[in-house]
């Protein structure tokens, strides 16, 4: 019996030993990149860099937001947000991040960010344009789902596609891991074989000017 009791105790120490050895290798395995790795993952394309806006005036609301057109209906970027897209640009060009297509909300301010960024050929849908409860269930989930075959396309060799949106949209495509997502935050995602997609990394706005060894 005792033979047995030891037998029972070293093999529990065993399994013990085995799940403490395990769990960080688990949790490393979902650690998200930062830094230079980060950075040089975008170098060599096959991301799509998701974007929120930069920084809006919190006393303004988008009083129609039916007609998207209607600029002056909307909330707008504010000085810092339109100073930090565009140091964002300047950023990406310093550190010669490839970029592929990109889209933006219809919304001015999300527009005018990676205009601001200096992108090329800017195509704006309502596929990331913040629905709220002005559109209906159906059409905030199919802009969801438009949304998540986006994060899901391998952009073309070489390339970062980019898409600027909203809290709302990023929140129903990439999920409540990411409900913290600040104004003019990035996300990098990897699109995966399976047609599912991988968040592998997060870059804060005022991040950008010290990632391209730039005075902040």
């Amino acid at each position: 019996m005792k033979a047995f009791m030891h037998r029972c105790s070293g093999l529990a120490a065993a399994l013990l030993a085995l799940a403490l050895f395990a769990a960080p290798a688990r949790a490393q395995d979902g650690a998200l990149l930062s830094g230079a790795e980060l950075i040089g993952e975008l170098q060599r394309g096959g991301c799509v860099v998701l974007i929120r806006h930069p920084a809006t005036d919190p006393t303004q609301a988008d009083t129609d937001p039916l007609h998207p057109e209607n600029i002056v209906a909307q909330r707008r970027l504010t000085t810092k947000g339109r100073a930090d897209a565009t140091a964002l640009g300047q950023a990406w060009r310093k550190l010669k991040i490839p970029v592929g297509s990109v889209a933006t909300s219809k919304f001015q301010r999300a527009f005018e960010t990676a205009q601001l960024a200096g992108f090329e050929s800017i195509d704006t849908s309502l596929d990331y344009t913040e629905g709220g409860l002005v559109v209906s269930t159906v059409e905030n989930q199919r802009r969801a789902a438009a949304l998540k075959k986006q994060l899901a396309t391998r952009p073309d060799a070489g390339k970062n596609n980019v898409i600027v949106s909203h809290r709302p949209n990023i929140l129903d495509a990439v999920g409540k891991d990411v409900f913290d997502v600040s104004e003019g935050e990035a996300l990098v995602i990897k699109p995966q074989t399976d047609g599912a997609f991988k968040l592998i990394g997060r870059i804060k706005i005022d991040a950008w000017p010290a990632l391209a060894g730039q005075k902040p």
